[in-house]
This record gives C-alpha cells, structure tokens and sequence, in this order.
C-alpha cells in the first residue's frame, strides 16, 4: 500500500486535521496529541492493512506503523497541510496527570532526532572497533573527520534541543536556537578559561557567573537548555507585550536574548548541572544497591516500558549520563531486553507452519536485531503472548548478567552494532565480550523456549496479515453444537428484512434480528470482549467467547448525534460477561431528533456457522433466550 494512501486514511482515522493538536514519529510511530481520543476510530486504524498497532499510553495517541514511518510522515504533512512546528491549536481533551505531561514533553523534545543520535552513537562504536583493531590511528585525518561526524551532533545537542523544544513549548525557534548558541559559544568558554587560570572570578554586572570551561560549558548537556527554552516561552510573550507592534521584528528578539543569555549564565545553567547530576548520582545510588536486580529489571521490563511509551522517561537519563560522566550502564542493560524480542521472533519464525505469520517472524527478526522492536512486539510476540514473557524473561537474564559484569556505554544505542560503544578507553574489550554472552543467552534462551513452550501452531488466536488476532479452526470446532445468545433489550423484537436500513435488511451485514426497545438499555448478550465500542456509543461490537462476532447498533442514523444521548459503560478492549450493562440511550431524546430507535443485532461472522435461528418472540425481556446459532 502506498505510504500517500496510509498517511491519508490515518489523517480521516484519527479524526481529521481539525482533531490534531500535535504529530510527530519516532523510529516506528506516529505520535499524534488529539484534542478527543474518542473522535479517533481506534478499531478503524487497527484493521488498516498500513497499520500495525494502536497505542494509547503517555497521553499520546500512538499509531505503530513500522519503518516505513518517516515516509508516512512526510505524506501527512502534505496531506493534511501541517508544517514541522505545528502546536496546539485550540484547547479541549483531558488535562493529564503529571506522569503523562512529563513522557509527552520528553517525547516531543527527543523523538525527531533520536535516530541521528542512535546512528552517531553507531559510528562512534565502529570507530572505537576500527581504533582498537589497527586500522586507522586516533591522530589521522580520517579519524578525526569521522569522529567529527559521529559526536558533532552531541557536542552541539543543546542547539537540536532548542528547536525541539521550543516547538513543544511553543515559542520562536530561532530564538530558542540563538540561545544554545549563546550557550554554546567558544569565546565566552576561552575567556571564561583565562579568568580561571589568571585566579579571578567570572561576573556579569556584579553577579557571579558559574561557568566550568574544563567540562566545556553547556557543550552535550540536555537539561539546562530545555529548562531555558521552557522560561523563555513567557519571556517572549512578555517583550510582545511590552514591545510596540512596529518594533517587533528586532525588539522581541532584542529583549529576550537581553534577559535570557545571563539568566541562563547565571541562573537556569548552573540548577541544570545541579539537576542533572543529581539524576545521575540518583541512577548510581539505584545501580550500587544491587546492581544485578537493577540489570534484571531493566533488561526484563525495557520492552513493557516501550509498549506503553514510559522508556521516554528513561532516555533523558542515559543522555545526561553521558553527557555529565562520558559513560552509562542503562544502555547495556537495556539491551538484552532489545535482542531477547529478536530471539522470540527467530523461535516463531522456525516454528511456525502459517506462512503469513512465518514471514512476520522472519522480518521481525531482522528489525529487532537492528533495534526496531515495535514491528516485532505488536505484530508477532505480544498477540502470541508467551513469545513476549519468554522474551522479557531472557531480557531479565541477560540484564542481570550484563549488571553483574559491570558493562558500560560510551555512546548511545540499542541494537547488535553497538557493541563496539563498550569498548573502554584504554582498549579493553572484556566488557563487550561480556556483553556479547549475555545478549547471547537472552537471545537463545527466548528463542528456545519460543520454540518448544511457545504455543505458536496450537494457539487459539493466529497472527493475521493485520497483525490482529483472529480465532482459529479449533475455536469453531468446540464440541458444543450449539451458541445461545440472551437478549440485550427489552422491546417489540422485529424481522431484520423489515427494517428501513437496506444494508442492514439487505443481511450484508450478517444475519440476525431486529428489536424496538422500549427501555434505554442495552446489555451483554454473551460473554466476551469488547471488539468495537464507537466513541458515540449508538453502536457496539461484542466477540464472544465462542467465536461469534455480534454487531448492535442501537437506532437508525443516530452517528449523527455524535454522541448526544448515549452513555457507554465499557471501554474498546474490555472483557464483560452476559447481562453486564453496555450503555444506556435515552430515548425521548433520540425520537425528538427524528431518529428510529430500531436497533438491529447481527451476527458478522454468520458465514462461519452453519446457521443461525431467532426464536419465536413477538416481544422479548433482556435476558431471554433470543438467537440460537448452529455450529
């Protein structure tokens, strides 16, 4: 499917331009902040042939498309008419809690441009690997052109920071950009250098100025600009208040960065410093408790954090790490979680007798190796379920044993070409091999038990091409003959033929009944899950437990409503038993907007059984015996 179509059948999806107050992506995703979750037809988006999986986690609305999402990107912005720095456009949606804010603006401020810090991070390893074999020395030019490329972008991250986050904050990214340049700039850095040596003391009008050339200023730090673009924002509101309309174009400028540059000396710098190493010695204080749980944590739970979007909260942590001490432990430990999902998708992969789901696996594989795990969990080890706690199992060794070894990162990434980033300054390559044995036992340990324990050929749900679930022939050839539905209404039960709705009368839909309701409830005709709940609640999908798939739609039209008169009870994805309450409608309200409130009950899947009888009811009270269907 063509990139230009996925982008726009996501844009209609999520609810159209005017539902999108943010969007970016990340390695896997788009990153969509919606003004209502509810307009987004989640269920739409995940039988999209384009789409792998629908996330909501981290007051993000996250739509897993694979790695072809920065083609997908770029098509949206086309098709919806968005430029990169497109913010919040008007208010609406839940306020988050603090949690939530905290991964959404860490998110936003790191996702753009953590693939060129993770391809950096590559070279640089490739670098160390190409050093300590013997094929270029550290004083040629080759090296030092090519270390220039692998650690610019960290030298310089403040100046990425600061378009970043100033997008997120909403403020002049140009700005926000001179800002880390002031912060960065190497004059100030020399002059400040000499006042150090010549025995003096930095001030700016009187006021001391904290400032250590020796670790090179603000150069690779991540929270002192972020703190200063986020004070910024009401800096520059405040010099357009203040500054008349015909002498904007230089006066907001002029003031901000007046103010701004000795604060951020003076001020915001240095308590960033302060923060950052207090997050840092905060991780050695966690790590020196017990290393080896810390590693087995991390290792095993790295993948749970990627699935909800709560590893944003960890990445800041290692960045600061390198940038403040040169090294960092969670990187490592982290990657045998990363491996482990590779290993579980080899299991399925030589398991395996589906061709759709054996092809998945093998290209889940090969994208986790690599790093890109999202393809790999959503579409092959999670809906498999065991692949995943096998995986998370191994990832917990591994960890644990990385932990015990005391490896270390002298570069950021997580994937199988970032081994050489262990290599210690001095050459030492114990701990890459160290490295090596416990990815290696990550690995094999989640593909073995993927194999042998995994369920991959008798599982009662199969991958499908979606990368949904679907039941399985065994499903369907239960014993029982028979599948009883109870009513969920009580009212005047009707022909389906009989109704005004042709797609419905038509049985294109499935085949079933129809009922008048005479009280505004609507229940659980069986147990099961909640396939499909409409955020306007006038149509319910239920699956259950024995494989049919039932369609209410409560009313003819009433998606007009958008909403109005209807009250759900259950959210999309729940499990609910029969007779449990679904939604209740209000009926006078409904019939006032010229609705009928005939609300026909299909079965979708009605082509899988044999056949499907309603019983002989002029009237029906909820939970009476209603469909009787035919295996």
């Amino acid at each position: 499917m063509k990139n230009q179509e996925i982008a726009k059948d996501v844009l209609k999806l999520v609810g159209g331009q005017k539902n999108i107050k943010t969007v970016v992506h990340c390695a896997t995703r788009l990153r969509f902040q919606l003004k209502n979750e509810n307009k987004a037809d989640t269920e739409g988006l995940k039988q999209h042939e384009g789409v792998i999986q629908v996330v909501q986690s981290g007051g993000q609305y996250q739509v897993v498309i694979g790695s072809n999402v920065s083609d997908v990107y770029e098509e949206l912005m086309k098709v919806g008419s968005f430029s990169s720095s497109d913010s919040e456009t008007g208010s609406g949606g839940e306020k988050k809690g603090f949690v939530s804010n905290a991964i959404d603006i860490i998110s936003s401020i790191f996702t753009p441009f953590l693939g060129i810090i993770a391809g950096s991070g590559v070279l640089k390893g490739l670098l160390n690997l190409s050093v300590f074999l013997g094929w270029i020395g550290v004083d040629s030019g080759t090296y030092q052109l090519l270390y220039a490329a692998a650690d610019g972008v960290f030298f310089f991250m403040p100046m990425a920071l600061a378009i970043t986050a100033a997008r997120k904050f909403k403020t002049n990214e140009f700005l926000a950009l001179a800002l880390a340049m002031a912060m960065l700039y190497p004059g100030f850095g020399t002059f400040a250098k000499s006042v150090a040596e010549a025995g003096g003391s930095l001030t700016f009008l009187g006021l001391p100025v904290i400032y250590s050339a020796d670790i090179g200023g603000y150069a690779s730090t991540v929270i002192p600009i972020i703190l200063a673009v986020w004070i910024q924002s009401y800096v520059e509101k405040f010099s357009k208040k203040i500054v008349p309309t015909f002498l904007r174009i230089f006066g907001v400028s002029l003031i901000t960065l007046l103010i701004m540059v000795p604060l951020a000396y003076i001020v915001i710098g240095p308590l960033g410093l302060v923060f950052g190493q207090a997050i840092g010695a905060g991780y050695k204080m966690i790590y020196g408790f017990s290393q080896v749980l810390a590693g087995a944590i991390l290792g095993g739970f790295w993948q749970v954090l990627v699935i909800f979007g709560m590893h944003w909260g960890l990445v800041p942590i290692a960045l600061n790490n390198l940038a403040t001490t040169g090294m960092d432990t969670m990187i490592p430990m982290s990657l045998p979680g990363v491996l482990a999902q590779a290993g579980a998708a080899l299991g399925i992969f030589l398991k395996a007798k589906d061709t759709k789901l054996k092809g998945l696996a093998g290209s889940g594989t090969l994208t986790a190796l690599f790093g890109i795990t999202e393809p790999t969990v959503y579409g092959v080890t999670l809906p498999l379920k065991k692949p995943f706690i096998f995986a998370c199992i191994g990832g917990a060794i591994g960890g644990a044993i990385t932990a015990y070894n005391g490896v270390i990162s002298y570069a950021f990434g997580q994937s199988i070409l970032t081994f050489p980033n262990f290599i210690g300054p001095d050459g030492d390559t114990s701990k890459v091999i160290a490295s090596m044995i416990a990815c290696g036992i990550a690995f094999i340990f989640a593909a073995v038990m993927t194999y042998f324990f995994g369920g991959v050929n008798n599982k009662k749900e199969e991958v499908t091409e979606n990368n949904q679930t679907e039941p399985s022939k065994d499903v369907t050839e239960s014993s029982e003959k028979e599948l009883l539905l109870v009513s969920p209404l009580s009212g005047r039960v009707m022909p389906l033929d009989t109704i005004a709705d042709p797609v419905f009368s038509s049985g294109t839909m499935g085949k079933g009944l129809a009922i008048e309701p005479v009280e505004g409830k609507l229940f659980a005709p069986a147990d099961g899950e909640i396939a499909l709940m409409f955020p306007t609640g006038h149509a319910v999908g239920l699956k259950t437990t024995d494989g049919a798939e039932i369609l209410i739609h409560i009313g003819m039209d009433t998606v007009e409503l958008d909403g109005e008169g209807f009250t759900t009870h259950v959210t999309q994805g729940e499990k609910v038993q029969k007779g449990q309450l679904l939604v209740e409608f209000d009926i006078p309200f409904i019939q006032s907007k010229g609705k009928p409130i005939v609300t026909p009950i299909v079965v979708t899947n009605s082509s899988d059984f044999s056949d499907l009888k309603v019983a002989d009811l002029k009237e029906t009270k909820v939970g009476d015996l209603l469909v009787t269907i035919e295996r």
